[in-house]
């Protein structure tokens, strides 16, 4: 009875999947390219415009590395990745 009383306010633990930590290093990792691209720009102007091309390449690079992460995952694990078209059109071919 007592261990009832005890779990009510509680809320189970989310397991933290290897996906969710790409997507956020990810999200991290271009909001401090940014924010060094700001400091630079405003700190040392005559090397902003290389900083601003380099995170201009790297704001596409990222994602889809973190996008091919997440489906050679889904494909080595045999679960269905993003990109996968929807079951119905898998069946009929």
């Amino acid at each position: 009875m007592m261990d009832q009383n005890q779990n009510q306010g509680t809320t189970p633990k989310r397991k933290v999947t290897s996906r969710q930590i790409v997507a956020l290093t990810g999200v991290v990792l271009l909001a401090l390219l940014y924010i060094v691209t700001l400091l630079v720009a405003i700190f040392a102007p005559e090397t902003s415009f290389n900083l601003f091309m380099i995170c201009l390449v790297c704001t596409i690079i990222v994602p889809l590395i973190a996008w091919f992460y997440s489906w050679m995952y889904a494909r080595s694990t045999g679960k269905r990745a993003v990109g996968d078209a929807p079951e119905s059109i898998q069946k009929k071919e």
